[in-house]
């Protein structure tokens, strides 16, 4: 299993920088901070949850650029370059750009929630959310354990089905009814675990306005506070930034020339945060 590099961190560390690291991803759309936003994710995500799993990821992510950038050619009529006509419709070279950037940004924002599903378990969010926003927290923490659970019962109840040779499905109508009886198990099967989980935390105090515990004790340290700090110091530096950037650049009715420019270093700069504390823990073990 892949070693979590912020794991030795306050979770306040990790949420931070991956919040504010796909708050940019959606604030910025340009295409060099989308091109940055994307490696750094992609990197990010090599470091917390391994490069096979993030290589596995690739291809639909891949995919999602092309739907994405597909879709915005084929509605989108603005643009000064025609590529060529389908039909009476003109497939323009800026809608394509256009949506190229915005399959990138979606995929970088997929890519860092999947890195900060892999840094914050719940009790980490529930730690550091728990007595400020404890039913978001709780939200959160529930969605996190019950979409995987959900997905392994439906494995499970599609295998019992299928140990069945009588309920084998034949024709593509019964392999639909096939995947609606499963979804009618999983949610009979949810509600009934609702009911008794509604039951437990109340019986646990929950809801009570007393201020909560946790699973954990989290201290902030001086390597934390130096970490967000300087975290702090480049999301500073960054908006004024970025929004210069993303102000000059328009994709319609053509996009301007791309310059080589020194504000996007600062951007770069924390993008490097995992593989520098990935490095660091890999030089002290080495040691």
């Amino acid at each position: 299993m892949q070693h979590n590099p912020f794991a030795s961190y306050h979770p306040a560390v990790a949420f931070t920088f991956l919040v504010c690291a796909a708050a940019f991803a959606m604030a910025a759309m340009q295409p060099v901070y989308v091109a940055l936003s994307l490696a750094g994710s992609l990197v990010c995500s090599a470091c917390v949850r391994g490069a096979r799993r993030t290589a596995r990821q690739l291809p639909w992510l891949a995919a999602t650029v092309c739907v994405v950038a597909l879709a915005n050619t084929l509605f989108a009529n603005e643009g000064e370059t025609v590529l060529f006509y389908l039909g009476p419709r003109a497939m323009r070279l800026e809608a394509l750009w256009y949506g190229l950037c915005a399959g990138g940004m979606l995929a970088a924002v997929f890519t860092w929630m999947s890195s900060y599903a892999a840094c914050m378990d719940s009790a980490a969010t529930t730690a550091l959310l728990g007595n400020v926003a404890p039913t978001i927290s709780l939200m959160v923490s529930q969605v996190m354990r019950l979409v995987p659970q959900f997905a392994r019962r439906g494995r499970l109840v599609e295998d019992v089905a299928a140990a069945v040779p009588a309920a084998a499905p034949r024709t593509a109508r019964e392999r639909v009814r096939g995947h609606l009886r499963t979804v009618s198990v999983l949610v009979g099967w949810g509600l009934d675990d609702s009911l008794g989980r509604s039951d437990a935390m109340r019986a646990r105090g929950y809801g009570c306005g007393c201020r909560r515990t946790t699973y954990r004790r989290y201290h902030l340290g001086r390597a934390d506070v130096t970490l967000l700090a300087l975290i702090a110091l480049l999301v500073a530096v960054n908006i004024p930034l970025a929004a210069i950037a993303v102000g000059q650049y328009t994709f319609y009715p053509a996009p301007p020339r791309l310059i080589v420019w020194w504000g996007y270093l600062p951007y770069a700069a924390p993008m490097v945060l995992p593989v520098a504390l990935t490095a660091r823990e890999w030089l002290l073990w080495r040691r």
